[in-house]
């Protein structure tokens, strides 16, 4: 199977690399030397060359429109992947002939995640709150977190779109989303440009009270979800590996790149029960720029 990725930073990198375990023969569109691996400067021309089953697209956020709608201008049929979130602000999706497509909202695939989701089945839920936060310079170790594209809101960064697997996987287990309020933006004294704070108030048809959290600004990362049944607490620890019902902790292993392969795995084995979808990728990104009006219009806002 020949794989192309397209962009070569630090998530393109790792895409590559995993393709590469998988048994595919990767190519890159990038601006960036590769010995490695074949490098193609555009897209046309890397599609004609190396006619590739699958395409990842991983270069920044405010890139994934174009990309996508250039795929489709050029009548690619293999498998797609985009890179999360799918489009820096809401626009359509564009007419195409892709054998599959999907959005990379690898957390789906953790495996706590998979076993709380299963825990709530014929559960009513009563709350939910989720809360993620890392502290941006550590992100990318040898790099200046200021030149980075999380620093800049122009190229697609900020915490709301960044993290916003929160979102993502609120709405795959909750049925979808109702309504959004929130505040947020630039409070920190980090050197961006870009929102480094978000706090949602989300309804769902599943539950009437969702907050999420979301911040640039943790030293010690975490990534947690407690939810509140009418007969359960249930607690998941998505860093440290742990799920808790009523207290009582499961330890469950996770290795660092699991839901990448297992996310990689389900795309090229076209699983539309878990991939996420690219309109339900694009039902993330209204909820993002619903949230954005939110704060800054102090309201709620209905989908």
């Amino acid at each position: 199977m020949r794989t192309l990725v397209i962009g070569y930073g630090s998530i393109g990198t790792r895409h590559a690399a995993l393709l590469e375990e998988l048994g595919t023969e990767v190519a890159l569109v990038s601006r960036r030397a590769a010995a490695e691996r074949p490098v193609f400067a555009d897209l046309e021309t890397a599609l004609r060359a190396h006619a590739p089953d699958y395409v990842v697209v991983a270069n920044e956020t405010s890139g994934h429109a174009p990309t996508l709608a250039q795929l489709a201008d050029l009548d690619y049929r293999g498998v797609v992947l985009v890179e999360k979130p799918l489009f820096s602000a809401a626009s359509g999706l564009p007419a195409h002939s892709f054998s599959f497509a999907g959005v990379a909202y690898n957390l789906r695939f953790h495996p706590v995640l998979k076993r709380l989701k299963s825990m709530l089945e014929g559960e009513r839920v009563v709350s939910v709150h989720a809360q993620v936060g890392q502290y941006l310079p550590d992100w990318r170790p040898g790099t200046d977190y200021r030149h980075c594209y999380s620093a800049s809101a122009q190229r697609g960064g900020g915490v709301l779109r960044d993290l916003s697997h929160e979102l993502d996987y609120i709405t795959w287990m909750l049925g979808g989303w109702c309504s959004v309020t929130a505040m947020g933006g630039h409070f920190s004294a980090l050197e961006i440009d870009s929102d480094d704070v978000f706090s949602l108030l989300i309804t769902t048809p599943r539950c009437r009270s969702v907050s999420v959290h979301l911040n640039y600004l943790e030293r010690v990362p975490q990534r947690v979800i407690t939810i509140n049944t009418d007969r359960h607490t249930l607690r998941a620890d998505l860093v440290n590996g742990t799920i808790a019902v009523d207290g009582k902790v499961e330890a469950i292993a996770v290795e660092r790149n699991e839901t990448y392969r297992a996310m990689h795995a389900a795309v090229m084995g076209r699983q539309p029960d878990v991939v996420c979808s690219l309109e339900q990728g694009l039902d993330t990104v209204i909820l993002i720029d619903a949230a954005c009006a939110a704060a800054q219009h102090r309201k709620w806002i209905d989908k």
